[in-house]
């Protein structure tokens, strides 16, 4: 029975059913790494262009980026203490109101719950990043992230991955085969 399967395959009816299915697995695959690229919904469509328009500072909303593995993601009440203050806020309560991302924010502030916001820059289980340790080294924000001017939903500008990590990491050390020893050491991420 193998046999027959096995000269049937060897056929070219047989070669184009094969090409078909790696075909098939092979577009499954490319597929599945596009989608992990995509931006999530959000429960509010933020304009970062926006708010960095107002010199307001990524920090501000993220100080977790300062001090820790999570940039972390501001509350309802952070974005609340400048909203109750901006007229469009108060504009966007109106049932015919021409301001319907801020719906979704007053519409949690009111019902005291928070938004459910989906993370979009992920790294697998196995690898520890931190960002304190590369805002400590000099590195901005739109370093990774990108210019998020630009952008209203946040979204990743390249395919983070540990080929694009270690380009940058061999980068920063330059020169200095110390620091490039340091920085290109499996445990340094993978810990």
């Amino acid at each position: 029975m193998i046999k027959r399967i096995f000269d049937w395959l060897k056929q070219p009816l047989g070669l184009i059913a094969v090409g078909i299915a790696v075909l098939a697995v092979f577009s499954l695959a490319v597929y599945g790494l596009y989608t992990t690229q995509q931006a999530p919904a959000q429960p509010i469509q933020f304009p970062h262009q926006t708010h960095i328009a107002f010199g307001i500072q990524c920090l501000y909303c993220h100080p977790g980026a300062a001090k820790g593995p999570s940039a972390g993601i501001p509350s309802e009440a952070k974005c609340w203490g400048c909203h109750n203050q901006i007229q469009k806020t108060l504009d966007s309560q109106l049932p015919d109101t021409k301001v319907p991302l801020l719906k979704p924010l007053v519409a949690s502030v009111q019902s005291q719950t928070p938004l459910q916001w989906v993370p979009v820059a992920i790294v697998p289980d196995f690898v520890q990043f931190n960002h304190r340790a590369h805002v400590a080294a000099g590195k901005n924000c739109e370093d990774c992230h990108g210019d998020m001017t630009r952008l209203t939903i946040a979204q990743n500008p390249q395919v983070m991955n540990m080929g694009w990590c270690l380009d940058c990491h061999v980068t920063t050390a330059g020169e200095d085969q110390v620091k490039l020893v340091k920085l290109t050491d499996c445990g340094t991420c993978h810990y």
